[in-house]
């Protein structure tokens, strides 16, 4: 009997167990830190584990993140170097944030904030509107994700771009790659959607610098910025100055530096920001579990696996 572990300090590791004990009948389902031999455990699946748990397992096969990106498991100094680790690639999470990420060009294409303050004030302003082929919208980030909103989007009727560290072919997409094509990426953008990785180049990409690259031809006068990928690739003090002084029509963000986000920050209440509590794509403990089963059986079978990390790129 193959066992596995949760290692999921800040997550209901018990709620993750169960559902892993349904997915997979015959496995012998562990919740850190009640884990027992630690010699005796075969897989493990964490999020943010503490220094040196996963390390103490010295006959660990493989390592699943539980979320989307891997920068929780990566955080951990001691994991074993030699151990493969895996992401989750699953329909029901690049759903969540496609629907995340349209939901939310939709809300500033169509204003609705402005709408909502217009029904607080019993003011009837049938302003006027524009078509989504009049909106540019650019998506950083053309992993499974990122490909996925940009081809719904373009459904829509939107303009879509992507930008990526290497190129890709997307369908109705104009694909942009690397840094030669990055400021001729940002300078067509309306609308700016972040799902990069998280990893050293990309940590604070989203300063005011960057900001000042993007379109200014757009039917609101300067861009906006959707912010699902990481709080660490976002420069709040210059993204609070670029929203005070005009340089940003709005932003929506669902990630921060900190997290929780302090109560003192400025974004609580900033008039021209939407903000989030990082759900864009939360991880279904049933779905993701049902997924890792997959993995581990098709593992044990073949020796294969999907979805692997590479270290050194950082996803």
């Amino acid at each position: 009997m193959s066992s596995f572990l949760f290692v999921t300090p800040t997550w209901d590791g018990q709620q993750w167990a169960a559902e892993m004990r349904k997915a997979a009948p015959a496995m012998d389902v562990r919740v850190w830190p009640e884990m027992g031999d630690p010699a005796t455990i075969d897989y493990v699946a964490a999020w943010l584990p503490p220094p040196n748990v996963v390390k103490s397992l010295v006959n660990l096969k493989v390592i699943f993140s539980l979320g989307a990106g891997v920068d929780a498991i990566l955080k951990d100094p001691t994991l074993p170097e030699k151990t493969p680790i895996v992401r989750v690639n699953d329909p029901d999470l690049t759903m969540r944030m496609t629907e995340y990420i349209v939901l939310h060009v939709l809300m500033h294409h169509r204003q609705q904030r402005r709408l909502d303050e217009n029904q607080k004030r019993h003011l009837w302003d049938s302003f006027p509107t524009h078509a989504a082929s009049g909106l540019r919208v650019g998506i950083m980030g053309l992993g499974v994700l990122g490909q996925d909103a940009a081809t719904k989007l373009a459904m829509l009727g939107f303009k879509v771009a992507g930008w990526s560290r290497t190129p890709k072919h997307i369908e109705g997409v104009q694909c942009y790659s690397g840094a030669g094509g990055l400021d001729t990426f940002l300078a067509r953008t309306d609308v700016l959607v972040s799902l990069l990785p998280a990893t050293a180049e990309t940590d604070g990409i989203l300063n005011r610098a960057l900001i000042r690259k993007l379109a200014r031809s757009g039917p609101f006068g300067a861009p906006i910025l959707i912010n699902a990928g990481r709080g660490r690739q976002q420069n709040e003090d210059e993204l609070l100055a670029a929203l005070d002084a005009g340089e940003l029509h709005a932003a929506t963000l669902d990630v921060f530096r900190t997290e929780p986000l302090p109560k003192e920050s400025r974004f609580w209440t900033h008039p021209k920001v939407t903000l989030t509590p990082h759900i864009a794509a939360d991880s279904d403990p049933a779905v993701i579990c049902q997924y890792v089963a997959q993995q581990i059986a098709v593992y044990e079978k073949t020796g294969q696996l999907s979805n692997l990390v590479d270290r050194a790129r950082g996803y």
